[in-house]
């Protein structure tokens, strides 16, 4: 199809639609369409934005009902019914009955807005500005969401430099390596030339670091690493949360309770802008416009929020998911690995790697253009973009989900 505007008009700061070359005209559950009516199965599911699907009708319906019943659409952080509705809907059918007790910030409806949020009241709460982060960590774009991530084609472009973080080695990246020890020896040496910081910030699963699943083990022992040495634990689970590796929260399984935890992506519930900060009562030291933003808490994005929390307990997505996560595991390990001893598969729930780093050069690329021309969407991730991504909708058909499946198969075995 013809891309002549985009390449003509649009910045070169574009980056998916140069894996993906086609003009896309429609989409329906997991599969999109393009302009040629060729369509392709959807395992890269809007960064993690769709995990109930593309059109989901039931979150559909709810949206074009309210919009066309001229519901307030814009309204800052003002009180409407359909705020109301969504906090009490998420309180008591999700975070009570999980045993969470925690305040709701509505901050920009970016996820890297609520890393910001989230940023600067543990170092308004602690009176402390530095923040330790893990090595392989992803967790946006603007500079202090910035400041936390670890690649370095995004560190590149702020401009500026990027402080007040400590980066720890990722538990998978030095064997033997005790981490909760060598954070609590950052604190304890004092020629280690490092502060206590406000607050350790970690995702559950490393998504774009390259599907690394921290052990359950390791995220109990960050939690009390941070209550014995008085430093906040913030989860982001922006990407790996709202059911995508089984529970809603993603930090569920190990059972810890962070001090503060993100949202966005899916829920928004229909890839709607939206994103909220999750923070223990106490916390909630914030003067009244403090971290505000003309676009935050906005109401289609709430109503369909609310939506896509309906559909998810009514649907049972959290087992679903769980049942899911078995045929990927079973599928890639018996069908994927075993085509060359040099593959190794992470992953769970709805989110896995496939990854090519010890062939030593571009295999994942050729296996994600592979994929493309047989149909099927996957992105790259990890250290050299080693690392074929696998993310598929929550909703996701077994027949289609293991026909997506056979697609990477096949491209794998054309490509190594």
């Amino acid at each position: 199809m013809d891309t002549s505007v985009f390449e003509r008009y649009e910045s070169e700061v574009r980056s998916y639609c140069r894996s993906f070359p086609t003009v896309f005209s429609r989409a329906k559950g997991s599969t999109l369409t393009d302009g040629d009516g060729k369509s392709y199965i959807d395992f890269f599911c809007g960064a993690g934005a769709l995990n109930y699907g593309h059109n989901n009708e039931y979150i559909k319906r709810k949206v074009i009902d309210y919009m066309e019943a001229d519901g307030v659409v814009h309204a800052l952080d003002m009180y409407t019914e359909a705020k109301s509705d969504f906090i009490d809907f998420f309180q008591n059918k999700v975070l009570i009955p999980r045993g969470f007790d925690y305040k709701i910030q509505f901050p920009g409806p970016t996820g890297t807005n609520a890393v910001e949020a989230a940023l600067k009241l543990a170092r308004k709460v602690k009176g402390r500005s530095g923040i330790f982060a893990l090595m392989g960590a992803f967790h946006g774009m603007t500079l202090g969401a910035l400041a936390l991530t670890t690649d370095a084609g995004s560190r590149g472009g702020a401009g500026v430099s990027l402080g007040d973080v400590t980066h720890i080695p990722a538990p998978y990246m030095f064997k033997g390596l005790d981490v909760i020890g060598y954070m609590q020896t950052l604190l304890d040496d004092d020629h280690s030339g490092v502060d206590k910081p406000a607050a350790l910030v970690i995702e559950t699963v490393q998504a774009e670091g390259g599907i690394y699943v921290f052990e359950n083990e390791f995220l109990r022992g960050a939690e009390k690493f941070c209550r014995d040495n008085d430093i906040l634990l913030i989860v982001d689970d922006i990407q790996v949360g709202c059911a995508r590796t089984g529970t809603y929260f993603s930090f569920e399984r190990a059972g810890i309770v962070p001090d503060i935890a993100v949202l966005s992506k899916s829920i928004g519930g229909y890839g709607m802008p939206f994103s909220l900060v999750l923070l223990r009562p106490e916390l909630d030291k914030w003067s009244p416009g403090e971290h505000n933003g003309t676009f935050r808490g906005y109401q289609p994005s709430i109503v369909a929020a609310k939506a896509g929390l309906e559909f998810m307990l009514s649907e049972h997505i959290e087992d679903r998911v769980a049942h899911l996560g078995e045929i990927f595991r079973d599928f890639l390990e018996n069908k994927v690995a075993s085509l060359d001893s040099r593959i190794a598969i992470r992953g769970m729930g709805c989110i896995w790697g496939v990854d090519f780093a010890a062939f030593g050069d571009d295999t994942s690329a050729k296996v994600m253009r592979a994929c493309f021309a047989k149909g099927l969407i996957v992105e790259r991730v990890g250290r050299n973009n080693s690392v074929v991504k696998l993310m598929p909708p929550l909703v996701i058909s077994e027949e289609e989900l293991i026909r997506g499946l056979e697609i990477l198969a096949s491209a794998v075995a054309e490509c190594i």
